[in-house]
C-alpha cells in the first residue's frame, strides 16, 4: 500500500483530472465505457451522497471512485458506478482503499446493499470486488442482432457508443428495472 497516497472527498478542483484519468483508463469507444463523460462525472459530484472520492499523490489524482444512492427504483440500495486507478499506481491497494471509503459513506447514508458491475473480461476488477465483500449475483449477456439488409453489418463488430448518460438515465427512471448493466 502506498502511504503517500491519501483518499479525500472529490471536489470541483479534481474534476478535470478525474475526467482525464477516466479517458486514460477506460476505452470509451467500447461498451460499457461509452457513457464516460463530463456529464457522468458532474452528475455524481452534484449528488448529496458523499460517495465520490479521489486518491491523491501530492496534487495528482491517481484514482477515483464514483458512487450514488441511486440504483434502479431502490432507495435503500446504492451503486458504485466508476472506479479507476492510474496505470502506474495500480497494484498498491489504492482501488481497495477507494472502495472501502466509498462503501462506508454509502452505508452511512442508509444503503442496505451496494451494487456494482464488472465487465466479464475485467478480472482485476472482479477480484477487487470479491476482496471488497461483493459477491456475484447476476450475469447478463448483451445480445446484438445486425440488420441482414446492411452489407456492412458484422455481428462481431463492437457496439456503437450510446449518448452520454442515456442508459443510466433510463435506469434511474426505472425503465430498465431488472436489467443489470455490464460495466466497469
Amino acid at each position: 500500500m502506498d502511504s503517500a497516497v491519501v483518499i479525500v472527498p472529490m471536489g470541483l478542483g479534481h474534476l478535470r483530472q478525474v475526467l482525464d484519468l477516466g479517458h486514460e483508463v477506460f476505452d470509451i469507444n467500447a461498451k460499457p465505457y461509452t457513457s464516460w463523460s463530463l456529464t457522468s462525472v458532474a452528475e455524481h459530484l452534484d449528488s448529496p451522497d458523499n460517495a465520490c472520492w479521489v486518491a491523491l499523490d501530492s496534487d495528482r489524482v491517481v484514482g477515483f471512485v464514483l458512487g450514488s444512492m441511486e440504483f434502479e427504483l431502490r432507495d435503500d440500495w446504492a451503486y458504485i458506478e466508476w472506479i479507476a486507478v492510474a496505470p502506474d499506481m495500480q497494484g498498491h491497494g489504492i482501488a481497495r482503499r477507494l472502495m472501502d471509503v466509498c462503501a462506508e459513506a454509502l452505508f452511512a447514508r442508509g444503503a442496505r446493499r451496494i451494487v456494482t458491475d464488472v465487465e466479464s473480461h475485467n478480472t482485476a476488477s472482479a477480484a477487487l470486488m470479491t476482496k471488497s465483500g461483493f459477491s456475484a449475483a447476476a450475469t447478463v449477456t448483451l445480445f446484438v442482432r445486425p440488420n441482414p439488409a446492411d452489407p456492412e453489418a458484422d455481428s462481431s463488430e463492437g457496439l456503437p457508443p450510446m449518448a452520454p448518460g442515456t442508459k443510466r438515465d433510463l435506469i434511474r427512471r426505472g425503465r430498465l428495472a431488472g436489467e443489470k448493466r455490464t460495466t466497469r
